[in-house]
């Protein structure tokens, strides 16, 4: 039985946003379980998803990602 897939959907899941400003995410098309590593400045990470009109996949609450003592509470 062969799975027909879906090349119109578009998938992202934000993994950080780097010291630098970038942001690191899984981009694929068609599986979201078969993705590929990117980085882009947050303005083109923007555009980036507003062209390929993704569906948002990004991680469930959790521990923060951030270092300790960077909770950006202002507080």
């Amino acid at each position: 039985m062969t799975e027909t897939v879906d090349t119109s959907r578009r998938f992202v899941r934000v993994l950080e946003t780097r010291p630098n400003g970038l942001v690191a995410f899984e981009f694929s098309i068609g599986w979201p379980e078969l993705a590929v590593e990117l980085m882009l400045p947050p303005a083109a990470f923007a555009e980036f998803c507003a062209v390929n009109r993704v569906i948002r996949l990004d991680t469930p609450p959790g521990p923060d990602p951030r270092p300790t003592g960077e909770t950006g509470d202002t507080a």
